[in-house]
């Protein structure tokens, strides 16, 4: 039963207001002003409060102050556009005007107590979905991802820069929004830029901006993707593939805080909080020339790991049943389930493309199943052993374990269906081929 405080000064309206709501099946107590109400009641146990704005004392509005958590509704016989404006500025719910129409007054209420319901139960779902899964989208129980949620929520509030590693599809992009949101700067600005979908010719220009006519086509002056990011979070994806002359403008930006656009003569001030990802082996890199050591020890302050799906444990099972219902509400398909055999096709299986892969596989499923159960062949899984188990090595290393992924199925697979089941594009399945010296076969189907 809704408990509801009613603030009036005139005592045959705060009556004939008290003996209304009672009819209606509401807990009602009354008081004639702020002072008198804070003393004999305790405002934050209430579910809704009805106070006059002209009050003896303090205004009505007071107890927005006094009680900010519980919703409040601001009546007048001074009705007008300012004061109702005013009241809803300090935070009132709504505003009823004196003389009012009981029925009018009466869905007020109702409609004020169906929100506050609302959002209380939206606020304990998402804090019971927090606890569960403490990074939005990230769905884990096992003790590796444990681990790696203990390390988010140790970092996030510090500002500190941090390094993700993890494979392709593992889900980094999550874990800097995580980062981003649960630090000081969650009002600011996340910047996203994947370092390998930008030419290297204008990653310079698009990160730190340019100058008018600083090279051919500058035909006007632009703030870079640094800069956007002042005050935020910068998440650079797949800095392993910034090139040289990148990596040099964006150590400047975590020694001195400072960028130059393109063609300017003057630096400026940025405060930005850098995130980096990549899933190549960056000391590897630094040994071979290939990143600045500098800039390494830079980025790499604290580092955080995603393992691959197939480290994963019952995570599999847990991810793919979430992401089925996840694809049925988005499809506007009703309620589906894995049959057993399509449950052990998706635990054996070694998903090189990882989430990505996976999510890609259940959606395909979702679209072409005539029945309420997903089976192995909707999956398109590749096949396996006798033994059930992936005939992929689990100790290679990302790229050969592409390479060996690529050679097994292209014989059986259109480019489509490879790069679906890799979950990439097949644009990239192209660069990684081109890359690595992966031969296409002689007929390749399209």
């Amino acid at each position: 039963m809704a408990r509801i405080l009613i603030i009036e000064d005139e005592d045959i309206i705060r009556r004939s207001l008290r003996r209304l709501l009672e009819k209606q099946g509401y807990q009602v107590a009354d008081a004639g002003s702020v002072e008198d109400a804070s003393e004999n009641h305790h405002p934050g146990d209430f579910e809704l409060i009805i106070a006059d704005l002209r009050l003896p004392g303090a205004d009505g509005t007071r107890m927005l102050e006094l009680a900010p958590e519980v919703p409040t509704i601001i009546m007048t016989s001074y009705a007008s556009v300012r004061s109702a404006v005013e009241a809803m500025k300090l935070g009132a719910l709504d505003y009823i005007a004196k003389p009012f129409d009981n029925d009018d007054l009466v869905l007020t209420v109702q409609r004020a107590l169906k929100e506050n319901q609302l959002r209380r139960q939206n606020a304990a779902l998402k804090a019971d979905v927090e606890r569960t899964y403490p990074v939005a989208g990230i769905v884990g129980e096992s003790a590796v991802m444990k681990s790696v949620f203990g390390r988010i929520a140790k970092v996030a509030p510090t500002g500190t820069t941090v390094l993700i590693l993890g494979e392709s599809g593992t889900g980094k992009e999550l874990v800097a929004r995580a980062l981003h949101e649960h630090s000081s700067r969650r009002d600011g600005p996340l910047i996203t830029v994947n370092c390998a979908a930008i030419p290297d010719t204008l990653i310079e220009a698009e990160l730190f901006g340019h100058e008018k006519g600083a090279f051919t086509g500058a035909v006007s002056t632009r703030q870079g993707l640094v800069e956007a990011a002042d005050g935020g979070t910068l998440f650079l994806d797949e800095i392993g593939e910034l090139p040289f002359a990148a990596q040099a403008r964006l150590l400047r930006v975590l020694q001195e805080g400072e960028i130059r656009r393109v063609g300017a003569s003057r630096s400026r001030r940025v405060d930005v909080r850098l995130i980096a990802a990549t899933h190549r082996d960056l000391e590897k890199r630094v040994s071979k020339g290939e990143f600045r050591e500098d800039l390494y020890f830079r980025i790499n302050v604290m580092e955080i790991r995603l393992p691959p799906l197939r480290e994963r444990g019952d995570d599999i099972l847990l991810l793919a049943k979430h992401l089925l219902e996840r694809a049925c509400q988005r499809l506007k398909q009703p309620p589906l389930r894995f049959s057993k055999e399509a449950l052990s096709s998706l635990r054996n299986y070694s998903w090189p493309g990882n989430v990505r892969e996976m999510e890609n596989a259940i959606e395909r499923a979702v679209i072409l199943t005539d029945s309420a159960s997903i089976t192995p062949d909707l999956l398109g899984l590749p096949s396996e052993n006798a033994a059930g188990v992936s005939t992929m090595t689990p100790d290679l290393s990302l790229e050969d374990y592409f390479r060996q992924f690529v050679l097994e199925n292209q014989d059986q697979c259109t480019e489509t269906e490879l790069a679906r089941r890799l979950g990439i594009s097949r644009k990239a399945l192209w660069e990684k081929r081109h890359r690595l010296g992966i031969p296409r076969p002689a007929a390749v189907r399209r």
